[in-house]
């Protein structure tokens, strides 16, 4: 199977751990999720940096 979808049998064996036992719309459900959190992971980053610099404006640190 692997020779033919060419992949390596790690990435298989990944793939199986991962989504194995999961239907078509929840693996793509959990696709979205994933992306979803990745987005919200850098509005938080770009958040907590932008109230450090006010942080540090305040304290006259410019």
């Amino acid at each position: 199977m692997c020779r033919f979808l060419e992949i390596t049998e790690s990435a298989w064996n990944r793939w199986r751990n991962h989504y194995g036992g999961m239907k078509v719309d929840e693996a793509k459900r959990l696709n979205e999720l994933e992306r979803e959190n990745a987005r919200l992971k850098r509005i938080v980053a770009d958040q907590a940096l932008d109230i450090d610099i006010l942080k540090e404006l305040n304290r006259g640190k410019f």
